[in-house]
């Protein structure tokens, strides 16, 4: 289990990042910071309703984090829950309107709208992967439904010791529908235990997460993990912008498509990535055996 060192600065933002006092204007349902350099924290807040994911927090996820996409001064992103678990998953009583009593004159119009709405939906999650910044996600107590998607479609994953996980939608009459059944397979690794946990419904602690691939690193408490995060999204955001987002790019790439078409498409990308002063301010910093924080990397 991880311990991360508390320096001073770093636990008071980290007590920054846990207190907030409630949503971002314009936002209803998320709480942005900017607890270091470079970092932009993105905390689900509705923690009275368990961070439940109702309608507007499906639209304002796409919204802040095409933001984030194109706002030079964020090069990695955290993302946690208020309150006392990670997400209650969809919000039920908010959502079922949408799904129970869907809209159209006949069969097939009706159809099409479901399909607009559910596409919709996966585009909540579909834009943090899209996101060429990483975003490390750091959940404490319980992840359900929504928020297997939600983590999936995340580059790095943090939990605590109390944390579990729970592909809850067989329990509700449905399969999943927006990331976890494409996402989840590609994650762990395990065919087997993807269809399991799928098919079940059953709840996956934190030992198991660890122990699978889900999560990389587990640690004793919240304030334990969110300032490991921090320390791990500040080892992120001081090296190349350019390198750094290229690689996440590729990775992505490089899980859809064969190696022989991901290494077409990496020298492709980086024909044109070399050509950067970054690589020669890497390469200088090293021969000076200094730390990548101490390179002033550009804006990208």
């Amino acid at each position: 289990m991880e311990r991360a060192g508390l320096f001073l600065p770093g636990l008071r933002a980290v007590r920054e990042m846990s207190s907030q006092g409630g949503p971002t204007p314009p936002f209803s349902t998320l709480s942005i910071s900017h607890p270091a350099s470079m970092i932009t924290h993105v905390e689900l807040y509705r923690p009275e309703k368990r961070n439940a994911m109702n309608r507007a927090f499906w639209s304002e996820m796409v919204e802040c984090f095409s933001q984030i996409a194109v706002d030079a001064e964020c090069r990695v992103v955290v993302v946690s829950g208020a309150g006392k678990i990670f997400t209650a998953g969809i919000d039920l009583m908010d959502m079922s309107s949408d799904f129970i009593q869907p809209v159209g004159d006949d069969s097939a119009r009706t159809s099409w709208n479901l399909r607009r709405l559910i596409a919709k939906y996966q585009e909540t999650f579909s834009v943090i992967e899209k996101c060429p910044k990483p975003v490390v996600v750091a959940v404490h107590g319980a992840c359900i439904g929504g928020g297997v998607d939600l983590i999936t479609a995340c580059d790095i994953r943090l939990c605590t010791q109390d944390a579990w996980f729970q592909v809850k939608e067989v329990d509700i009459g449905l399969a999943a529908d927006v990331g976890t059944l494409q996402r989840l397979p590609s994650v762990i690794g395990s065919r087997s235990l993807v269809n399991e946990l799928a098919l079940t419904a059953r709840k996956m602690y934190s030992d198991e997460a660890k122990t699978c691939g889900l999560v990389s690193r587990v640690f004793p408490d919240k304030e334990a993990m969110l300032a490991g995060a921090l320390e791990l999204a500040g080892e992120i955001a001081a090296r190349s912008p350019v390198a750094v987002q290229g690689t996440k790019i590729n990775l992505i790439y490089s899980r859809d498509h064969s190696v022989a078409d991901s290494l077409d498409y990496m020298a492709t990308w980086n024909m044109s990535m070399l050509q950067t002063q970054d690589v020669l301010k890497s390469a200088q910093a090293a021969i000076e055996k200094k730390s990548p924080k101490e390179v002033p990397f550009s804006k990208l």
